[in-house]
């Protein structure tokens, strides 16, 4: 699996840019979120990255937050959406209008994106109820090593309601490894 690509920026082709590291070019497909955000042609980047494996194609997807790569990965889980279609979503929708969305029911404003009708919309907002609130994929919390720990906590599969019980158990000062584990012996009952 690749993780994370950090490198030199030498195409930008939406959705598709082209990253250099170390002679080697990655073809990456990123929301037009991360397109905006990006250097110009030669400047330096570093995505977070998730790798789609198909039978005719290996495709790689870029994400400059984390949050939006949770995002992407929480919502190609929901039948009848591809990684094309959760890049689309992304490139409409910042993760937390999403997931206000998905919270207040906003089926029109889900709509909106490409390749979402009724349905879809319908089938996200009942998959997805329990995975998006918003702030909690967000990287830019003040305490980043504990939204670190939620974070890996929902990639998990837990629900956000055990999720956050758990992480306000644990001490605030503890690391992230740390407080994964701890957070996971909570969850387990053991503590």
């Amino acid at each position: 699996m690749i993780g994370r690509i950090t490198g030199t920026l030498i195409e930008k082709n939406p959705p598709t840019i082209c990253v250099d590291v170390n002679g080697i070019g990655y073809e990456i497909d990123v929301p037009m979120s991360t397109l905006y955000d990006l250097p110009e042609v030669g400047g330096q980047v570093s995505l977070h990255t998730h790798l789609s494996i198909r039978e005719d194609a290996h495709v790689l997807f870029g994400f400059a937050k984390a949050a939006e790569r949770i995002a992407f990965r929480t919502l190609i889980k929901v039948s009848g959406i591809g990684p094309k279609t959760a890049l689309g979503i992304l490139s409409g929708l910042s993760v937390d209008d999403l997931a206000s969305a998905i919270q207040n029911q906003d089926i029109a404003l889900l709509t909106r994106a490409p390749g979402i009708g009724k349905k879809t919309a319908e089938r996200m907002i009942l998959e997805l109820r329990d995975k998006f609130h918003v702030g909690v994929v967000s990287t830019t919390a003040p305490n980043t090593d504990r939204s670190d720990i939620l974070n890996a906590l929902l990639a998990l599969g837990y629900n956000t309601t055990e999720a956050n019980k758990a992480v306000k158990k644990i001490p605030a000062d503890v690391s992230i490894s740390e407080g994964i584990r701890q957070a996971l012996q909570i969850l387990s009952g053991r503590q």
